[in-house]
């Protein structure tokens, strides 16, 4: 019996090429097992054979998404391959993207049997979970061994042919589409089931999950703006001109602290937005209008608020994980205590 022939997509970081430094690297295809690739044929064995594998650097596909895809399928086709196997991304917002881009069109354009792994709150996973299968996986590469398990499993089923199950049953990221079935119980019937075994204590599944809101306390309200220190953060992706920290335009692997002490407002050519989720005319027309130097200046001079802090701190919130949000955010936060600011203008686009 023939191996079932199986191309995979991995990034310039598990291709062993950089980190990085080296996200902006070209689709390239080589005809070796790399990286991941050698797990999933561990795991597979003897059924399947992988024939070549793509390798894209992150910063370029997210950033000539098109022209990435148009050649990875070409690369793709060029093999014939049975399976298609992007990743596993976990966490890595734009490594996450690109999979779930590429695994959706893999499948839509070429017909070939595709699926990607990664973390439920990757950025990639909202944006595909529809038009692909993605498996559930830990946040991070250590939970590789798990991923890979999982993943095999759902691609033999697929290249096979055999019923998808549920997505507790198959591990991947439920996609919002429903299937009728035929149930023992009617609905009352199971409702009430249900509420009996939580009023006891015992185990329960519910038919419809709730989505989990990250609810926060607002913080007390300011006495006396006019002896406040005022900061400005800001997901909208303001920069010197220049982009000098290199901000990613989407999935941002960083931020940025830059000095405005003295300045009165954000002139054109000195600031511009490093965000690829709007159009950035106006913005690097006049940056102000992303964050509102210009007006806090005014409310200063004219003893409303206190001061406004010398540093403002920005990234770009297109794509951007969860996790590394809320990791800016501590970290941020931290010297902004440190620096005795009193409250935080949070601005987006």
């Amino acid at each position: 019996m023939s191996k079932i022939k199986v191309v995979q997509y991995i990034n310039q970081f598990f291709a062993g090429i950089g980190g990085e430094e080296k996200a902006d690297i070209a689709p390239e295809v080589r005809e070796e097992i790399i990286g991941p690739g050698l797990a999933f044929t561990q795991s597979l064995k003897d059924e399947v054979e992988i024939v070549a594998t793509v390798i894209c650097g992150d910063s370029f596909f997210n950033e000539n998404i098109e022209e990435a895809k148009a050649t990875i399928l070409e690369m793709v086709k060029k093999y014939n391959p049975d399976l298609f196997i992007a990743g596993p991304a976990f966490n890595a917002g734009r490594y996450g993207v690109a999979c779930g881009a590429i695994t959706a069109a893999v499948q839509k354009e070429l017909g070939i049997p595709a699926l990607t792994g990664m973390y439920i709150e990757n950025p990639g996973a909202d944006m595909f979970k529809k038009e692909a299968y993605i498996v559930s996986t830990k946040n991070s590469a250590a939970g590789m061994r798990d991923a890979v398990k999982k993943m095999s499993a759902l691609a033999l089923k697929m290249v096979k042919g055999e019923e998808i199950g549920t997505p507790a049953e198959d591990n991947y990221i439920p996609r919002g589409i429903r299937k009728n079935l035929f149930a023992e119980k009617r609905g009352s019937e199971r409702a009430v089931d249900m509420i009996v075994k939580k009023l006891k204590g015992e185990a329960f599944e519910t038919e419809f999950p709730m989505p989990d809101f990250d609810r926060v306390e607002p913080g007390a309200a300011i006495k006396d703006l006019s002896k406040a220190k005022i900061a400005i953060v800001t997901s909208g992706g303001i920069v010197p001109a220049g982009n000098p920290d290199r901000i990613e335009s989407s999935s941002a692997s960083k931020y940025g602290k830059y000095d405005i002490d003295g300045i009165d407002d954000l002139v054109e050519g000195e600031f511009e937005t490093a965000h690829g989720g709007h159009d950035p005319v106006y913005a690097n027309q006049d940056a102000d209008r992303v964050i509102p130097v210009d007006v806090l200046r005014n409310m200063e001079k004219e003893g409303k608020i206190g001061s406004l802090h010398r540093y403002f701190y920005s990234t770009t919130g297109n794509g951007t994980a969860v996790a590394s949000s809320k990791a800016f955010a501590a970290e941020i936060a931290k010297e902004l205590i440190a620096d005795g600011v009193d409250a935080v203008i949070l601005t987006s686009t």
